[in-house]
């Protein structure tokens, strides 16, 4: 049985339901490194987003391999991640879960019009707000059958960590 303080995590979930926000300080209570999986995004794919288009399965291919295999050689060297990756489609989980099969995903879930609500106050390098119907209609939640648990943006960040934190550990 692997360790659960040491199993990688991705924190996913549409645009500005604070996959970042909450990786990071899951990432710190768990004593664990964090990446942003937006880091890994090609300049072409960040301009096309930019420029209102969503992203196709075809473009978030490179990009899913990218954290997949960064993952894997993370979990290799003894220093599992958490990371931030919206991991939309069951199919995109299960190339994640092709490079490392013990990783668990933590869903960061709630209403549409709540996080458009927070896509106002947040200015984004290159992920406009008129993204968020494309992101939404692509989004397969999190099913019974994956590892891992969906967790309602109703709680406060520091809320959301302690249940992820405690589902992730039992």
């Amino acid at each position: 049985m692997p360790d659960h303080f040491y199993t990688p995590i991705v924190v996913m979930g549409v645009q500005g339901c604070g996959k970042s926000t909450v990786g990071l300080a899951l990432a710190e209570a768990r004593a664990l490194r964090f990446l942003d999986g937006d880091d890994l995004h090609s300049e072409v794919a960040r301009a096309k987003m930019a420029s209102g288009h969503p992203l196709t399965d075809d473009d978030r291919l490179p990009w899913l391999t990218r954290i997949g295999e960064t993952l894997a050689a993370s979990l290799h060297q003894g220093d599992p991640l958490v990371v931030a990756c919206s991991a939309l489609k069951r199919s995109y989980r299960d190339l994640l879960r092709s490079f490392v099969p013990t990783l668990v995903f933590a869903e960061l879930y709630g209403s549409q019009e709540l996080i458009a609500e927070r896509l106002t106050h947040r200015n984004h390098e290159y992920m406009p707000p008129t993204l968020l119907d494309s992101q939404f209609a692509t989004l397969e939640p999190l099913a019974a059958d994956e590892a891992g648990l969906r967790v309602d943006l109703i709680h406060t960040p520091d809320e959301l960590v302690g249940l992820i934190h405690k589902g992730i550990a039992h």
